[in-house]
């Protein structure tokens, strides 16, 4: 049934949606929505409107990135940066002033309403990834991968040193819950369908994007950068503006993830959880956005389900999912390296 309503779609919504298309991928898609389903089930609403709601900002997150490494064919794993500043930047302006007061390290304080700061932290990761691809354009292939690299070190040790803005160590508190007038998004529920929303727009501007001419050249460039140039179009520039919107959108996420959590500290941005995130990207499937929506579930369903295996004990939790998500990306790169939906291989 999901062959015959994919072949009934028009070329560029099959592109998007990425929906399986061979006996693999039905079942990977299967697979991962029962064990969701079911995994919802056995804890309860309370827990699974919490595992949803950090699905849907990861899914931000890996929807951002699939656009530079899927559709573009840059691999960068220093995506975590430009998330790290979204979040910042909406810790710092929403932060309450009371409270930071009566800190020893007080940083400045703005009592900014979270729909105000938003924008502002996407962009704040706009303006620094400006900077950063003017540099990253002049690198390709495995040079860019360390540049990229590099990025995300900076931007954790700046999260961590600059304590007259962040708290270093100490980290920012009571950042600010979304309110429009007198709704404040304090709940659960209300918070979770928020971020579904910013979701939907995050996948229909990603289609736009991708179905754009735009976004044929972006898929030009991934496949032979130099002869699209001998047809006129300078590559750089659109290396560029693909990143500051993959850039953006990640401090989108950012942003949504400080006032989910109400507290953060540069530990929510070191390399690893940069790494971990083009797993996901990998993981889900190139060049498609169902992919990076399949990746970023797995990859929640994983982190939160093995805290629940009696034989793992509570101090290797976090040890074993990073094992189990090696296992898992050395055996597709060995049996299907384009990923569970992807499109391309890395």
């Amino acid at each position: 049934m999901l062959q015959r309503i994919h072949n009934s779609l028009p070329p560029s919504a099959q592109g998007l949606l990425g929906v399986p298309k061979g006996n693999i991928e039905l079942w990977a898609n299967l697979l991962i929505i029962t064990w969701a389903v079911a995994f919802m089930l056995w804890q309860g609403t309370g827990f699974a409107v919490i595992v949803a709601t950090v699905f849907a900002i990861w899914a931000i997150l890996a929807v951002s990135l699939n656009l530079v490494i899927g559709f573009t064919g840059l691999l960068s794993v220093g995506h975590i940066g430009f998330f790290g500043i979204g979040a910042y930047a909406v810790a710092i302006l929403t932060s309450d002033p009371a409270y930071e007061q009566l800190r020893t390290e007080s940083i400045p304080t703005f009592g900014w309403p979270f729909f105000a700061a938003l924008p502002i932290s996407m962009l704040a990761a706009g303006l620094v990834a400006i900077v950063v691809g003017i540099v990253f354009n002049r690198f390709r292939d495995d040079i860019y991968v360390l540049v990229s690299f590099g990025f995300a070190i900076i931007a954790f040790n700046v999260f961590l040193n600059l304590r007259a803005v962040t708290r270093g160590a100490f980290g920012i508190h009571e950042i600010a819950k979304p309110a429009i007038g007198g709704w404040v998004f304090d709940g659960e529920v209300e918070f979770l369908l928020l971020c579904l929303v910013f979701l939907a727009l995050v996948m229909l501007l990603t289609w736009a994007i991708v179905t754009s001419s735009f976004g044929r050249v972006l898929t030009a460039i991934r496949e032979d950068e130099q002869a699209i140039e001998v047809f006129g179009y300078r590559a750089t520039h659109y290396k560029l503006a693909v990143w500051v919107i993959s850039a953006m959108l990640a401090g989108l996420a950012g942003g949504l993830f400080s006032s989910w959590a109400t507290f953060i500290d540069p530990n929510s941005f070191i390399l690893l959880e940069s790494i971990l995130l083009v797993a996901i990207v990998i993981l889900g499937g190139l060049a498609t956005i169902w992919g990076s929506l399949l990746g970023a579930m797995s990859f929640v369903l994983l982190e939160e389900g093995m805290r629940f295996l009696p034989f793992v004990p509570s101090e290797y939790t976090g040890q074993a999912r990073q094992v189990v998500l090696g296992i898992l990306l050395v055996l597709l790169m060995l049996f299907r390296p384009q990923g569970l939906v992807g499109r391309y291989r890395l």
